[in-house]
């Protein structure tokens, strides 16, 4: 069965102010979305809604996954049922390595309670997770001594948004959004996260890129693009929406030209 995130009608308030003013969408497994707007338009607002970030209140709608809404469940039994949130800022944790880090975040999301005992111990068996560590750091190219790093303490842009993808492809998520995975990236950090996401990318993976710039969707392409303005999505199109967004800017949107 294929995995599916829909969003239904979504408002949400932060603060006393409505963000999100009745926004739809619905990704797939296997496909890649990509979110697109002006600063203020609320597209971090729906990345942090959609995580479970208590700071952001759904006055009115659903988020389905696989049919359930989970926005009842804590970020935690999101992450469970196969939802992942890449950090536009991720934080540093000092003293926490990133191989225990990911190992706690693997067993929290794969050590199920409901599975039986033995299958539980076999998923969350040391040597099997750290041969698992090491294959997918070996496939995105990530250098071993990351490993024994504090989390993202002293990391540069790049590695930051590096040790993301990494937890990403460790926890093997069915619906992935990435919060502006370019932002404070040179275009050589850019091209090394965006390979890595292509490496994770396939029919168990749905993705959904939200960015203010077109410059990351020349590298993950997505097969839909869709323009978020003043909190709902004005226009929905394919990879070329993204290059006339690029030459003509928001202004026409905001404007209400419908044809960007």
């Amino acid at each position: 069965m294929t995995s599916q995130l829909e969003i239904k009608n979504l408002h949400v308030s932060v603060e006393g102010r409505e963000i999100l003013k009745g926004l739809s969408l619905t990704v797939n497994q296997g496909e890649v979305h990509a979110i697109m707007g002006p600063n203020g338009s609320g597209k971090s607002t729906l990345a942090y809604t959609l995580s479970g970030h208590p700071k952001y209140l759904v006055t009115d709608g659903e988020v389905l996954l696989n049919g359930e809404n989970i926005l009842e469940l804590s970020p935690d039994e999101r992450a469970r049922k196969g939802l992942f949130l890449a950090f536009q800022y991720p934080v540093a944790v000092p003293g926490v390595s990133m191989a225990n880090f990911l190992r706690l975040a693997y067993r929290s999301v794969h050590g199920n309670p409901s599975k039986p005992e033995s299958r539980r111990e076999e998923v969350l068996s040391i040597p099997k997770f750290r041969k698992m560590m090491r294959e997918k750091m070996a496939m995105l190219k990530v250098d071993e001594s990351f490993a024994t790093r504090y989390l993202n303490e002293g990391f540069s842009g790049g590695e930051k948004k590096r040790a993301e993808i990494l937890q990403m492809a460790v926890l093997e998520p069915e619906i992935a959004i990435l919060d502006e995975t370019d932002s404070g990236l040179d275009i050589d950090a850019l091209r090394v996260v965006s390979e890595g996401v292509n490496l994770l990318r396939g029919p168990k993976l749905g993705l959904l890129v939200i960015t203010h710039y077109q410059r990351i969707l020349n590298y993950i392409k997505p097969q839909f693009v869709h323009v978020l303005v003043d909190g709902v999505i004005l226009q929905s199109g394919g990879p070329e929406l993204a290059l006339e967004l690029e030459e003509k800017g928001y202004e026409s949107l905001v404007k209400g030209d419908s044809h960007v």
